[in-house]
């Protein structure tokens, strides 16, 4: 693979499509549709940017909220957002994917909002 970037998969748990259901409809009531169709849009191009993995530019450790999670700042670059994309790097048969635990607000407790280890384990 000369030249080439590896691609990971990304799947979104239920609590992290429920958390980008609610951060567009709260955006919707807040600023108008146009600008939670813009911030949607902003969220989604953060976590396509997952598929770089966990050394993907911007992402980082974060040992402080829990064993092999990672975060990435939604407003990267000059776009401006207050989200964060927490996850980690499954492992499912002889492969490894970038499940997206949670989408929090960067002002959060992130501990408050990890889920629990078992919960992980499928």
């Amino acid at each position: 693979m000369t030249g080439e970037k590896a691609t990971w998969a990304i799947r979104l748990a239920a609590a992290a499509i429920a958390d980008l259901d609610d951060i567009v409809d709260w955006t919707a009531d807040r600023f108008g549709e146009s600008q939670a169709r813009s911030y949607a849009a902003l969220l989604n191009d953060a976590i396509l940017a997952l598929a770089g993995g966990p050394t993907a530019p911007g992402v980082r450790a974060r040992p402080e909220i829990g064993r092999d999670l990672f975060t990435l700042h939604a407003g990267r670059g000059t776009s401006r957002a207050r989200h964060l994309i927490l996850f980690r790097v499954r492992q499912r048969g002889d492969g490894a994917f970038i499940e997206v635990l949670r989408v929090l607000h960067d002002a959060m407790d992130l501990t408050r909002h990890v889920p629990p280890p078992a919960e992980n384990k499928r």
